[in-house]
Order: C-alpha cells, then structure tokens, then sequence
C-alpha cells in the first residue's frame, strides 16, 4: 500500500518542470519566484505577487507596503519572463493613513502614456484638517491635470518606475497644497489597461466586424 502510494507521487511529479519567473527588464531581470508544470504553455498567464521590498531587495519601510502583480508572457528554455500588471498599496497601510477629521480625496483616472499605454490610477490625498466640498473638487482636478500631464510626458517604463518610487505622489503633493494644506498623497492602486499592440489588434478586429 505504501509502496502504490509513492508511486502515485512519484508519477504526479514525472515530466514536471520548474520554471524561474522573470521580472521585466526594467525591474532588473529580477528572479521573483518560481512554478511548476508539465507544459511551457500551462505556465503562461500564471501571476505572482511581490512587495517592492523584496523586488529590489530593500527592506526600509517605504518599500514593505508597495505590492506589485506580474503576469507571465513567454516561456523560454527554464526562464518564464513577465509583465507587470498591477501596483498597489497594501490595505494595512492605506488603512493607517486614515484620520478622524480629516478628508480624504480619491479619484479614478484612466490616462495614456508617450507610446500608447492604456493605464488606470487610484490616486488619494489626505488633508490634515476637513476641507469643503469645493476644496476637494479643487484638489481633484490639480490631482488629475497633474498625472495625466505626466503620463503624456513620459513613456511607459519612465511613468511606471516614477509612480513605483514615489515621484508622481509627490508632484501631486507639491501642485495640491496650495489649496489646502494636505498630510499625503498617494498612488494607492494603478492597472495596465491595454499595450499599444493588444490594443491595435483589438481596434483592428472591431474596425473589420
């Protein structure tokens, strides 16, 4: 019975592969983790999760709390490389920054950058008394305007690599504090939309329906 048992284990994991997930280039080619499977092509679409600590190897607090999503794109030999496909603030921290008699100030923002990225932002600013509404409305505009003229001033790596290391938030906090004194800004979540190739493909398909 116990011999049929290892057997059985053993045969699971017969003509398994592990494969080394990639980060993108412009995170370093960075190993950030690994999976298994009987087939490259299983692998593709697979997603892991790792905070920016880990990523780039710094563990100071400012980076503990930035999670970001890859998802794999292609296979080659052992090396399995991905995309990013999702940044966001872990909820424990969001969850500190939340004051009593205060405001917080979210918006929605779907934008391009340079070379034709489709992304969607999740910016918050958080004031450190209780604003009026026609403050807030004020701030979400400079808060918009901003990241969206930065978007189309910058290619996609370029924007991603200044909102993943706090840049972008900052602009913000420096164009929003004139209208009301504000504790900080954050970009709490951001999505890849589409890429200028999917989505070309996509225009093209619906152009010819």
């Amino acid at each position: 019975m116990a011999r049929r048992k290892a057997r059985r284990v053993k045969d699971k994991w017969k003509g398994k592969q592990w494969y080394r997930l990639i980060a993108p280039e412009f995170f370093g080619s960075a190993e950030i983790g690994s999976t298994i499977a009987d087939d490259p092509q299983k692998v593709i679409g697979r997603t892991v999760e790792i905070t920016l600590a880990s990523l780039i190897n710094d563990y100071s607090n400012q980076n503990d709390y930035k999670k970001l999503t890859f998802q794999v794109s292609n296979v080659s030999g052992d090396m399995a490389y991905t995309r990013l496909t999702k940044f966001e603030m872990t909820r424990d921290y969001m969850t500190s920054l939340v004051r009593r008699r205060t405001s917080m100030i979210g918006d929605v923002i779907d934008l391009k950058t340079r070379d034709g990225y489709t992304l969607r932002i999740k910016p918050v600013a958080f004031t450190i008394k209780r604003c009026q509404s026609s403050q807030k409305r004020e701030i979400r505009r400079v808060i918009r305007d901003t990241i969206v003229k930065r978007a189309s001033e910058l290619d996609f790596v370029q924007f991603i690599q200044e909102l993943v290391l706090g840049k972008i938030a900052s602009d913000v906090y420096k164009s929003a504090k004139t209208i009301y004194p504000l504790r900080r800004v954050e970009i709490r979540k951001l999505e890849i939309l589409s890429e200028p190739k999917l989505q070309h493909i996509e225009e093209k398909a619906e152009a010819t329906a």
